[in-house]
């Protein structure tokens, strides 16, 4: 395809950038042939809004175009070389986008792994996804550091052949973390499920190796210093066996130099923190500041950094490897030592400047030697003088100062360097192994390529290996591309790659740098002006690689294959040569320590120093001098051998053998890369990416690839893919590679640009991006068709819906106007009726109301002329009586008018007296005085005052009265002027009569003003009352409004705490729900360790049976039975001993425990023969049984000790010292111990025989006969009158009746033991008080009277009911003999008890005569049996059987039961059911320890069952069918009645009588749990590798397979498996689930364990998917979620039809459901993101994010998710704080939910049951 059919209009590119290196841009317009320049446009940054700014690139010609970018659904793949353009931009990019926008850390460029340092913890190294990665082939996952780890340890263990995995990056890369998951990843799959040992110890060895390896640069905090290559071990089964550790290149100048803002070694300012600890005083150690090697970089603390915890840790390491505490102690003595070094003052002599020296009393020379254990004075003499040797003599020669000081700072390095190594083999000795090594896997963690600002030797090392591997690295690239060219059998050419050997030749070439460095290191006068003067002739203009700067002539230039780097020549030489002064190794090699001589002593071998000739500045000559670290020095003139090597040699020698050791394994490649130099997480710096992934070799992988076919695609993907671009004339059914060819050749018709191979086909660069194109523009059109199409139907479609919608309208319409006209000619008329009507009852009440109007009024009218006439005549009478009673009146006044008159004198003479009190009252008013009291009685004063108003408004009234009486008096003087003498008096009357007035108007105006004054006061006093009022009303108002606001809050806060106490109740309970389901699964987790504990102790049994009987052949003279049941290892030893004893001997060590063994005989013997005279066989009680018990035990003690004794006397050989002779002695002293406990039983019983003598006659008695009842009475039964039947039914009774009297008699001997051990303890008690302290005696003795009374008392009554008991066991023995006599008689074909049975019951009832011995073990472990009280019943319902036959039983009902036939022929759960009514029958035997046999028979029948098919399913569910039918069986007869509710009569007469095995339901709960779980895991096994490859591969629905682009893997690696599991299918999945299904429904398993079951199965198979699908990129897109969709809902379909479909069955489903939901989504805004939040319940926010970030279009029409959007779900997720507790990524596959036995009872009575005759053994049981 032509340049202008790719560059046109709106093509995308990308253009440089100084800022972000490359940025994206597209074509404004189309681009011609021989255009110069063009213009594009830049697209926006992050944050900026559109795209503006454009940018004209000039062009030479069409090789200066702009790399092209790939299609979206591209980008972000998992591998780098499945681009289809490959170039730095889109390397660049796609890194970019998966690890800011996806958080993806690690990317695959072909075989190199790219791992970005996130600076954040991230979930991903859990077990869980170790389980993920286990067995993958690589690239079936996504890209990880356990991807490259599996697939290194594959190829190991399929090829065996070794590998290699070689990590490189930058410093603060994450090399070393990278490093360590690898390993953990070797230890997990290497035979440990925890950190294996050599795992822990490499770890432990990480803080030492970064305390004495690492330091802080400018580019990073903890900066490893050194290389580094750890060989890790396998043994032939590839388990981990042992490790080794290989350092390169320790940065030794370090210790005695640092560039500014850079640190010395960590370990110096760890030990400096620690200075002021006292054990560390001895080192005189002071801050890090005050030590010069600590602080010439001016940087004395990291951020973040505390160097005493460091130390801590390093400490810690140092004792967890072994390093004892005196070496640790010398070990940072020699610390200290370099420090005070560092310190140590040479001065330059004042007379002669060619010498120096150092005084004797220097603090630090004192310090450092006194450290080391040297002689200061020595020291302090050899640091300023140098030995020369002649051929004659010995000169000492004066060093200059600088000299001096180079020597000084050569042994700091040196020292250094000597405890480096010795710690690392300090290391490699503690993950040493002794084992044979099968293969290793190396894990190379080395410093990456290295530029500062100023390079030196360091940086030149670490860049000539980065420049080895980096050969090493393209040639295996080339190597593997080649051979996959070969292998796919196409034609292909040399692909050219560029070689850094002309580089590599440069270095270490004859007359290269190294070697012309390590000959001027041997020239006596060399320098590194000298040499640098012979680099710039040997190789300027000679080498490309090789280049000088044009203003400095002390530097020179390498072209390495990451970059061009300066490296000044200052110092080379003196590093190279790394040469120590002899006198001084030689004082240290006399130290006193031996840690410190060991370091410098190299034994069996020869070492040379390297001294100058001459004296001062013109020494002339070098010679070497060697020595041997275990011989003295020859004489002077004795030759030495010259064996000394410089740094560079030795550097390149082990460079070498590493590489031979990489080129001898299977290299894998992990690139590290430092995103950002500010430790930012998930911030990307695109300028400093780039120049690592110069730098470690991805671009060159890159470019590898891109000179052949990088893009490679397997036929059928192919066919998918693209089958929209096909004709159909093209495709060829079942032959994908011809119909492949033959439409290549139609798209691509340059033959070049695509090979077809075997079974790829292989694409050059940008082909597929051509294919893509083409791609969407067919989707496009085709889209476009059926979107016209689909338009178009649409449009008629919705005319024709228009037409018939107005038809409808118009018809409504019409009718509705039709109804509305008649609506309105019937209201018309309505209306006019209703107005006639209206109008009459108007006028009508108006007429009304007029009329009554007119009456009233008329009413009215009449009433007042006749009340006017009336008053007429009543004002006459009234004016009559007025008269009369003003002319009385008239009379009065005249009389009263003298008798005032003479009133008013005496007022006047009161008035004139009341004056001057007034006058004596106001000048009291003014003072303070009255004021005070005016205030106090101001109420008072008030109603006084008011009074006095009161009396002054009546004299004004009288006043008035009087003016106008004088008035009529003048007109009385006027109008008679009758008498002069009358007038004169009435002026005078007159005057005084206005001078009154007058003063009673000052009067009331003063009192008018004390009454204003007054009022005032009152009315201020009433406001200043109101304020107080106003202003407690409205304080009264806010408390009101607070109150209210309060009562409020208060209700407010009270309905939210009820709520919040509801919701912290539900949550509490769903957390005790939860820790309740918790618990239930540890206690079944416990259950399973348990029975693998179990499994495990019975093979170590089996072995050691095996083990013993091989001994027994071989020994079968000296066998002989154990002293205990576990002596087996003492009988071992005694049979392979060598020494001899004799019995004399024997006799002499034990003469005490013979005496007492005769002793116990005789008292045995004695015992023996009166219990055996006195006892019959059919007559047993609790006493007996225990003394025949003790018999037993007594004689199986002599058999041993008789044994022991033989042994002891003809085979037994040990002495005193021997361990034979001690463990002899101690089971002696066993014995010894157990022979005092019989001893002690034997003398019980003797009491007990003596106080309670019996006869022959005589039973075990019940507590009372009335228990019997009137039913019971045996004297009452005529044997005449019996038949056959009854008299069975008669005997049975009868011992019914014996067993029932033992069970009493037992119960009262356990009340008496316990009533005993109650009175020993309080007298114990008493006792120990008395000894405490004084108590009171009497009391006490009171007490004990009493106490001792009431036993005397119950003795008396229990020895009277054991005589009454006696009297009717005996009178019951002779019917018994009655009735046996009478059945002897009977045929022998009746329906009788055979004699078989009969012996059979008799038998029972003696449970010692029928247990074997090796019960008696087996019983002791069992749950304690607990008697019942007896209750009548039936005897049906039972299987017979003899005791002693238990095992055989078993066989035939358990370990040879086919579960086949069983489920086809039988009833389910028939085994369970014929073993409860064997375990009814041992019930009603009423025997314990056959109750006991045949429960342990059960139990370990099962148990066997379980471990011989444990892989079986029909086996396991049938068994957990049955055992859970037993358990429930155990509930429903156990006579408890929350279990008997839904028993019929008939089954409740068949519980269990005598015993409660309430403490056995737990055992076989545990048993049915432990099936569960094994069944859980057959079907997890059966299912697993089903579940990816249905659930997620495979193409259930049709059509979508094409809309999924491929993986983009390109087979590159050799482990990957060509077999393909896609044939399994979601159909293949459902039909095993139900063949299983069916299996449980056969076995007649519980519905709800069945639930349980497939809840379970359902959970393992979500959890495996989604697991996959969140680590699987090409699983997250819209196609694919449908798929999964489809299959979920097959997966419910199935559960609804099997009827499964209960909540907790299908909500296991639910995070499934979810995903795939979320998948398909819109996701572009907040409400998207709201509802994905309230939508995705069952998956936590880690997984929500991560599925949003791993969503990849498949298309161009699909669009990628913003990292916009997923930040916003990811902060409402933690808003909200997700409802999901667990927070991992990853769901637990190995949960298991705790598993319940709901109580289920049958329907069927135990009598319907018969025993099929096809079962084996059925000879031995018997239905009664």
């Amino acid at each position: 395809m032509k340049v202008t059919e790719i560059y046109t209009k709106e093509t995308r590119v990308w253009v440089p950038d100084a800022e972000n290196v490359w940025r994206g841009a597209s074509l404004q317009s189309d681009y011609h042939e021989g255009d110069k320049e063009i213009m594009v446009l830049l697209e926006a940054l992050e944050g900026e809004l559109e795209d503006t700014e454009t940018k004209v690139i000039k062009l030479k010609n069409s090789s200066e175009l702009p790399p092209l970018r790939n299609p979206d659904i591209l980008v972000g793949e998992n591998d780098l070389t499945s681009l289809s353009y490959l170039h730095e931009p889109a390397v660049l990019h796609n890194l970019q986008i998966r690890f800011v926008e996806r958080n993806v850390i690690y990317t695959y460029c072909g075989i190199v792994l790219v791992a970005i340092n996130p600076y954040e913890e991230m979930s991903i190294y859990s077990d869980d996804f170790i389980q993920l990665y286990s067995g993958r082939n690589l690239g079936e996952m996504d890209p990880h550091i356990f991807a490259i780890a599996e697939e290194a340890f594959r190829q190991m263990s399929r090829d065996e052949r070794n590998q290699s995995i070689i990590v490189t990056g930058e410093s603060g890369a994450g090399k070393t973390v990278s490093a360590k998951y690898a390993m953990r990843y070797f230890a997990s799959v290497g035979g440990s499920l925890d950190e294996s040992t050599i795992e822990q110890k490499v770890l432990a060895s990480n803080p030492i190796m970064e305390a004495i390896g690492n330091a802080k640069t400018t580019r990073n905090d903890n900066s490893s210093r050194f290389g580094k290559y750890i060989q890790i071990g396998f043994n032939r089964r590839y388990h981990i066996i042992g490790a080794n550790m290989r350092t390169y290149l320790l940065e030794k100048s370090r210790v005695v130099s640092q560039a500014m803002e850079e640190r010395n070694y960590h370990i110096f300012y760890q030990l400096c923190s620690c200075a002021d600890y006292p054990q560390f005083q001895p080192l005189k150690l002071r801050p890090a500041s005050h030590f010069e090697y600590t602080r010439i970089g001016n940087c004395i603390e990291i951020d973040g950094v505390d160097d005493r915890q460091e130390f801590q840790e390093t400490v810690h390491a140092l004792t967890l490897l072994g390093v004892s505490s005196k070496h640790q102690s010398l070990v940072f003595r020699l610390l200290s030592s370099i420090l005070h070094l560092g310190n140590i003052d040479i001065e330059e002599s004042e007379n002669n400047s060619d010498s120096c020296f150092v005084k004797l009393d220097d603090e630090s020379l004192l310090a450092m030697c006194e450290l080391l254990g040297i002689e200061s004075q020595q020291m302090a003499h050899w640091f300023c003088n140098k030995k020369i040797t002649t051929m004659a003599e010995v000169l000492v020669s004066p060093l200059t100062y600088d000299q001096a000081m180079f020597a000084r700072d050569a042994l700091a390095k040196h020292m250094y360097a000597k405890l480096f190594e010795w710690l690392v083999m300090k290391v490699n000795n503690a993950l040493v192994s002794s084992a044979d090594e099968h293969s290793f896997i190396g894990v190379l963690d080395i410093y990456g390529f290295e530029t500062f600002e100023v390079n030196s030797f360091e940086q030149f090392c670490i860049n000539y290996a980065n420049e080895k591997l980096q050969q090493q690295f393209c040639q295996h690239v080339f190597k593997l591309e080649q051979e996959e060219y070969v292998r796919e059998e196409i034609e292909w050419k040399f692909i050219d790659f560029y070689d850094n050997q002309p580089c590599i030749a440069l270095i270490e070439n004859k007359l290269g740098i190294l070697d012309l460095l390590n000959d001027e290191c041997r020239m006596p006068r060399g320098s590194d002006q000298s040499w640098v003067q012979k680099l710039y002739d040997r190789h300027l203009k000679k080498s490309k690689h090789f280049d000088k700067s044009k203003l400095s002539n002390t530097s020179f230039f390498v072209v390495h294959f990451a970059d061009k780097v300066r490296y000044e020549m200052e110092g080379f030489l003196e590093k190279n040569r790394d040469t120590v002064r002899e006198e001084q190794l030689n004082i240290l090699k006399a130290s006193q320590f031996e840690l410190v001589s060991e370091l410098f002593m190299e034994k069996d071998q020869e070492k040379e120093v390297e001294v100058k000739a001459g004296v001062g500045r013109h020494g002339a000559m070098k010679a070497k001098v060697t020595h041997s670290t275990t011989k003295p020095l020859g004489p002077p003139g004795q030759k030495r051998k010259e064996t000394r090597r410089t740094v560079a040699s030795q550097f390149q020698d082990s460079l070498g053998k590493l590489m031979a050791t990489l080129n001898s394994t299977t290299p894998h490649y992990v690139r590290c890369v430092k995103p950002n130099d500010f430790k930012l997480s998930f911030t990307f710096d695109a300028k400093r990416a780039v120049q690592q992934l110069r730098a470690c070799g991805v671009l060159e992988t890159i470019r590898i690839s891109a000179a052949g076919y990088p893009s490679r695609w397997t036929y059928p993907e192919f066919y998918g893919r693209y089958r929209v671009l096909m004709k159909s004339n093209e495709i060829t059914k079942k032959n994908y590679r011809k119909t492949c060819e033959d439409v290549l050749a139609r798209l691509i018709p340059e033959p070049d640009k695509y090979q077809s191979g075997k079974t790829k086909i292989f694409f050059r660069a940008g082909q597929v991006a051509y294919l893509e194109k083409l791609r969407a523009d067919k989707l496009r059109i085709c889209a476009v068709l059926i979107q016209k199409s689909v338009r178009g139907w649409l449009q008629r479609t919705r005319y024709v819906r228009m037409q018939r919608a107005a038809v409808t309208i118009q018809r409504f319409a019409r009718g509705y106007q039709a109804r509305c006209l008649a609506k309105f000619l019937r209201r018309t008329h309505a209306a006019t009726v209703i107005q006639t009507q209206w109008r009459c009852y108007v006028k009508r009440q108006h007429f009304i109301k007029v009329r009554s109007a007119a009456i009233k009024i008329q009413s009215f009218t009449r009433g007042m002329f006749g009340r006017k006439y009336y008053m007429v005549v009543l004002r006459q009478a009234k004016a009559i009586l007025i008269q009369r009673y003003v002319r009385g009146y008239l009379a009065r006044v005249h009389y009263q008018r003298d008798l005032r008159s003479i009133i008013y004198l005496q007022c006047c003479v009161r008035r004139m007296r009341a004056k001057r009190e007034l006058k004596v009252l106001k000048i009291e008013a003014r003072s303070v005085d009255h004021f005070k009291k005016l205030n106090k009685g101001m109420e008072n004063k008030i109603m006084e005052l008011q009074r006095k108003l009161d009396v002054s408004v009546k004299e004004n009234h009288s006043l008035i009265a009087k003016s106008l009486e004088v008035g009529e008096l003048r007109r009385k003087v006027e109008a008679t002027r009758e008498n002069q003498s009358i007038i004169d008096k009435l002026q005078i009357r007159i005057t005084e009569l206005e001078t009154e007035v007058t003063e009673v108007r000052n009067l009331l105006s003063d009192s008018q003003a004390e009454t204003k004054i007054a009022l005032e006061s009152l009315e201020k006093e009433r406001y200043d009352k109101d304020e107080v009022i106003l202003g407690l009303q409205t304080e009264k108002d806010s408390l009101e409004g607070k109150n209210k606001s309060l009562e409020t809050e208060m209700q407010e806060n009270e309905t939210r705490i009820k709520k919040e106490c509801d919701e912290t109740i539900i949550t509490k309970c769903r957390h005790l729900e939860q820790e309740l389901e918790d618990e239930r699964s540890q206690h079944q987790a416990r259950i399973k360790d348990y029975n693998r504990l179990e499994q495990r102790y019975d093979n170590i049994k089996d072995e050691l049976e095996m083990m013993r009987n091989k001994d027994s052949s071989e020994n079968q003279e000296a066998s002989f039975s154990s002293l205990r049941p576990n002596s087996s290892d003492v009988e071992l030893m005694l049979l392979n001993g060598d020494a001899e004893v004799t019995g004399e001997e024997k006799k002499e060590q034990y003469p005490e425990l013979q005496e007492k063994i005769k002793m116990l005989e005789a008292e045995k013997s004695e015992l023996e023969q009166r219990i055996l005279s006195r006892v019959e066989v059919n007559v047993e009680y609790a006493g007996q049984v225990k003394a025949r018990e003790t018999l037993q035990q007594n004689q199986q003690l002599r058999n041993e000790i008789n044994n022991l004794r033989q042994l002891v006397g003809e085979k037994a050989a040990m002495t005193k010292d021997s361990d034979l002779y001690k463990e002899m002695v101690n089971q002696m002293e066993a014995m010894e111990e157990e022979l005092a406990i019989r001893r002690n039983e034997v003398i019980q019983l003797k009491s007990y025989l003596a106080k309670h003598p019996v006869t022959s006659e005589e039973k075990e008695t019940m507590t009372s006969a009335e228990l019997l009842g009137s039913r019971n009475r045996m004297e009452d039964i005529s044997i005449e009158k019996l038949d056959k039947n009854e008299l069975k039914a008669v005997l049975v009774k009868v011992y019914d009746h014996n067993r029932m009297l033992e069970a009493e008699l037992e119960a009262e001997k356990r009340n008496h033991e316990f009533e005993t051990g109650e009175l020993r303890e309080s007298i114990k008690h008493l006792t120990q008080k008395k000894q405490h302290g004084p108590f009171d005696v009497p009391s006490i003795e009171g007490n004990l009277q009493q106490e001792l009374s009431r036993l005397s008392n119950e003795n008396m009554e229990l020895l009277a009911r054991v005589e009454s008991m006696d009297k009717l066991n005996r009178k019951l023995k002779r019917q018994l003999k009655l009735y046996s006599r009478k059945l002897n008689t009977i045929d022998a074909h009746g329906n009788v008890i055979p004699p078989e049975s009969a012996s059979t019951i008799t038998s029972q009832t003696n449970p010692t005569l029928t247990l074997s011995q090796d019960d008696s073990t087996s019983v002791q472990s069992h749950p304690v049996l607990r008697h019942k009280d007896s209750v009548t019943g039936g005897a049906l319902g039972m299987v017979q059987y003899k005791a002693g036959d238990e095992a055989k039983i078993i066989q035939g009902l358990i370990l040879e039961l086919q579960p086949r036939g069983v489920a086809v022929n039988m009833i389910p759960g028939l085994p369970a059911y014929l073993l409860f009514k064997l375990l009814r029958f041992a019930d009603y035997s009423n025997d314990d320890k056959m109750i006991k046999q045949l429960l342990q028979h059960i139990i370990n029948g099962i148990k066997k069952v379980e471990k011989k098919h444990d892989k079986d399913f029909e086996y396991i569910s049938f068994w957990l069918a049955n055992t859970c039918r037993f358990l429930h069986n155990m509930k429903q007869y156990s006579g408890e009645e929350e279990f008997m509710r839904e028993s019929t009569e008939g089954q409740k007469r068949h519980c269990l009588r005598n015993f409660d095995l309430a403490e056995y339901r737990p055992v076989f709960s545990d048993i049915a749990v432990s099936l569960f779980q094994r069944l859980i895991l057959i079907v997890e096994h059966k299912i697993k590798p089903m579940i990816v490859p249905a659930m997620l591969e495979h193409d259930t629905i049709q059509g979508l397979s094409s809309s999924v682009k491929p993986s983009g893997m390109r087979g590159r690696s050799s482990s990957r498996d060509e077999t393909s599991d896609s044939h399994y299918t979601v159909e293949i999945m459902l039909k095993q689930l139900t063949v299983c299904h069916n299996c449980l429904l056969q076995h007649g398993t519980d519905p709800t364990l069945v639930t349980q079951i497939f809840r379970q199965v359902f959970y393992s198979i979500v959890a495996h998917t989604l697991n996959n699908q969140l680590v699987r990129k090409e699983l997250c897109n819209w196609s694919k979620a449908m798929q999964i969709r489809y299959n979920v809902s097959q997966l419910e379909e199935w559960i609804r039809k099997h009827n499964l479909g209960e909540s907790s069955v299908l909500s296991t489903l639910d995070p499934l459901v979810h995903a795939s939901q979320l998948l398909q989504v819109k996701k572009s805004t907040d409400g998207d993101a709201e509802e994905i939040c309230e939508m995705c319940t069952s998956l936590n926010s880690n997984q929500i994010v991560k599925l949003l970030q791993m969503i990849t279009p498949t298309n161009d029409y699909e669009e990628r998710v913003p990292v916009k959007f997923v930040k916003s779900v990811q902060a409402k997720l933690r808003n909200k704080k997700h409802q999901v507790a667990n927070d991992s990524l990853l769901l637990d596959t190995s949960r298991l939910f705790g598993v319940t036995f709901s109580y289920c009872p049958s329907s069927l009575a135990l009598e319907q049951i018969a025993i099929p005759d096809n079962l084996r053994y059925v000879a031995h049981i018997k239905a009664v």
